[in-house]
């Protein structure tokens, strides 16, 4: 069964300043993949990508099985894509927008379309020049949801919503992906959505590092641990004494502990971030002269995990 979507040593950039040197990973069918990473490293330029509106300097990029530059209208009527959050027919009504709709996609449901634009309570006739910008957003979101399609890329669907119309939008996604083979990929900056129905997690990083792990997997192997500054440097070193040295670069750390994945520094504590056991960390503690026993376990919500992962902007 070949991927959905498969993209295999991509480069891209903007001049000379390179998104993805050598970008590898693929998706899945039947399966939710979500998207995460800092702002500025190439979410979005991917969807581009992907949907054949940027063309990569180099690599392979496909789309059920189709160079993603070169679509064919058969397998775009199989993507429902949500990009830039808007619908671009602002004259038209909600009742207009939707049998114009219709006619490209053949498992449209009109059903769906409808049961999502009603919690708006508006006139059918309604233009959509006249709606606010989170009205839009829910037009929008009905019509991708009436496609049916076999694969849906959400690019932040998040944006213009209320916490109530989000949660009628995942309800209407689980009955979406019980209807068959379907995939999903996405991105969002609401964290906590992801939780509650994504599979599997794509982390990507500046210059195209990716790391593709389920996301129970990534709950329950990514750990922080907490470590105290000292308190009193002029007190020699010992068993209660042997905090992280308020003057040591995170980077003496990270080279004596390779297997740590990120550090956050506060003044009275370092949180150490690591998909290693708390007592793999021991040794390269030991050598950076801190007492491996005074690591105390952090429990982590998946946004903090995110961030952990990702790092803070600083």
């Amino acid at each position: 069964m070949h991927p959905v979507i498969y993209v295999n040593h991509l480069c891209h950039r903007y001049g000379s300043h390179y998104i993805y040197n050598d970008l590898n990973f693929s998706i899945s069918p039947g399966k939710i993949y979500g998207l995460l990473g800092k702002n500025g490293v190439g979410k979005t330029t991917l969807i581009k990508i992907l949907m054949g509106f940027l063309r990569p300097v180099s690599g392979t990029c496909q789309v059920f099985n189709e160079p993603s530059h070169a679509l064919t209208p058969a397998v775009r009527a199989r993507i429902g894509l949500l990009f830039e959050g808007h619908v671009s027919y602002e004259f038209m009504s909600i009742r207009q927008i939707e049998k114009f709709y219709a006619r490209f996609y053949p498992d449209w449901d009109a059903g769906i379309y409808y049961r999502m634009v009603e919690k708006l309570n508006l006139s059918p006739n309604h233009l959509i020049r006249r709606m606010s910008s989170g009205q839009r957003s829910q037009v929008v979101l009905g019509l991708l949801m009436a496609q049916q399609p076999e694969l849906l890329i959400l690019d932040d669907y998040s944006i213009g919503l209320d916490a109530g119309f989000r949660r009628l939008f995942l309800d209407e996604m689980r009955n979406y992906l019980a209807g068959g083979n379907r995939t999903v990929f996405l991105t969002s900056h609401v964290i906590q959505d992801m939780e509650k129905f994504v599979d599997e997690v794509i982390f990507l990083e500046h210059g195209g590092n990716v790391m593709n792990i389920r996301l129970d997997a990534f709950k329950r192997q990514f750990s922080c641990f907490r470590l105290p500054v000292r308190t009193n440097t002029n007190v020699p070193d010992n068993g209660s004494n042997q905090g992280i040295r308020p003057d040591m670069p995170k980077e003496e750390l990270l080279e004596a502990c390779p297997m740590l994945k990120n550090i956050e520094i506060h003044p009275t504590h370092w949180d150490l971030f690591t998909f290693a056991p708390k007592e793999d960390l021991f040794p390269g503690l030991d050598a950076a002269g801190i007492c491996g026993s005074l690591l105390e376990p952090v429990s982590l919500s998946l946004e903090d995990a995110f961030i952990g992962y990702t790092g803070r902007y600083s």
